[in-house]
């Protein structure tokens, strides 16, 4: 089994021999041979467990025995203790879809943090299968189908070419220790119960059930390179990107062959899940303004476009322009130029501000619009909420939420890409010019 591995992996391009590798250790039989494949084949690895607290002294018990197996190697290690029920319980969550959740976010922040190349898990053959049929359950398009991959981002899978059996014999000629999971023989957990209940049925039925699903898994395989093949030419022509967004053109989505299946493989990379891809296709036909949410994008509907982009929850910023600065690079790329008022002609671009420079304080500063937000529209005498602009204007939502105003101390000089404040305006008194291009 040594030798396959080390072959599956080379065959495969898993990873180079001289990359750095995290490896998932649960403890149990799976985890302890993928370590003790690790260690006999030299590559350079290094250790992370998770306990979810789930079975009590057993989880600790588990965390201990991983730890023993750290001095018997020598290798860098990462522990980490979760309070799984309770996360599952804020997040409305399944138990295993919390552990998910909360494995992989911590498994990708230590293999960040410590510069290791890729995550190793010991997901097997039988692994596969079961996660076809959960898949299956839940709906899903031609890529759940193909169930688990060797290779996917920075996660690998070195042992899919394995079945449990096979695992199982070479830890007990090999006399690898391993923990027993008590929880692995209750059917209460969905995987438990497809392994217990369900996948036997299908081997009575046919005993070379397994060996012809893998071979149909391979066949899917197939299937879906040419399947994406197809509707990779035709999101060329309906997806587009501006600034941080994704937009993806209605009426070209509509003229595609496979319209439906097109937007499915266009939002699931953006993490949202069949259900909600079906509420934005039946949407297409309805109003704009409509929104959808993943748990990391939001996607808003507009008239002629669906504008995807992520969810930002950091904290508001704020960025300054001193007097003697002549370009800025955020919130976005700014080009800023004083000059003399005579003999100047206005520039009438969205982009750009032409401002008396007399009128305004320094430093000018960049922020965020907020409800409430006012000012004086350039060619009027009057106030306008900067909400009520926007609505004037037919500003969608997404586009709102993305726009940035200059101001003056509390006055606002500019909602930048829409319109210049009247107060600040250009005027035939004006001396000396502030010009600011985004």
């Amino acid at each position: 089994m040594l030798e396959q591995f080390i072959q599956n992996i080379i065959e495969k391009q898993l990873f180079e021999p001289d990359q750095k590798v995290l490896l998932a250790i649960s403890g149990g039989i799976d985890s302890m041979v993928l370590l003790n494949l690790f260690e006999r084949s030299g590559y350079d690895y290094g250790i992370v467990h998770c306990n979810f607290r789930l079975r009590e002294n057993e989880s600790d018990g588990d965390e201990e025995f991983v730890k023993k197996q750290v001095l018997v190697h020598g290798v860098p290690a990462f522990f980490e203790s979760f309070d799984t029920t309770e996360y599952a319980r804020l997040k409305g969550i399944s138990i295993e879809m919390a552990a998910r959740e909360l494995r992989y976010e911590y498994f990708e922040r230590i293999r960040s943090e410590h510069d290791y190349d890729y995550i190793v898990t010991a997901h097997h053959q039988d692994d596969l299968i079961e996660t076809f049929f959960l898949n299956l359950s839940r709906k899903t398009g031609i890529k759940g189908l193909t169930g688990i991959k060797e290779k996917s981002g920075k996660l690998v899978r070195p042992l899919l070419f394995a079945s449990r059996e096979d695992i199982e014999a070479y830890g007990s000629e090999n006399y690898i220790s391993f923990r027993e999971d008590s929880t692995n023989n209750e059917v209460v957990y969905q995987r438990n119960f497809l392994r217990h209940k369900i996948l036997p049925l299908f081997s009575e039925l046919n005993p070379a059930f397994k060996k012809n699903f893998l071979a149909s898994v391979e066949n899917l395989k197939v299937a879906e390179q040419v399947y994406l093949g197809f509707l990779g030419k035709e999101k060329e022509n309906v997806v587009s990107q501006k600034g941080g967004e994704v937009l993806i053109h209605i009426n070209r989505l509509k003229e595609s062959s496979y319209p439906k299946p097109l937007l499915l493989e266009i939002l699931s990379e953006y993490n949202f899940n069949t259900t909600v891809i079906d509420d934005v296709y039946q949407s297409l036909e309805n109003e704009s303004g409509k929104q959808f949410f993943s748990k990391t994008h939001r996607l808003v509907k507009d008239r002629e476009h669906l504008f995807v982009s992520e969810i930002n929850t950091g904290e508001e910023k704020i960025y300054y322009i001193e007097e003697d600065d002549m370009e800025l690079f955020a919130p976005f790329d700014i080009n800023i130029e004083k000059r003399n008022a005579s003999g100047f002609s206005i520039i009438k671009k969205a982009n750009m501000a032409c401002i008396d420079i007399d009128k305004i304080e320094f430093p000018l500063l960049i922020r965020k619009w907020k409800q409430g937000d006012y000012f004086q529209p350039l060619g009027m005498t009057g106030f306008k909420k900067v909400s009520d602009f926007f609505i004037d204007q037919k500003i969608p939502i997404h586009e709102k939420e993305n726009t940035w105003l200059l101001c003056s101390g509390k006055k606002i000089v500019w909602i930048m890409g829409h319109r210049l404040d009247n107060r600040f305006k250009v005027t035939p008194n004006s001396n000396k010019l502030l010009i600011i291009e985004i």
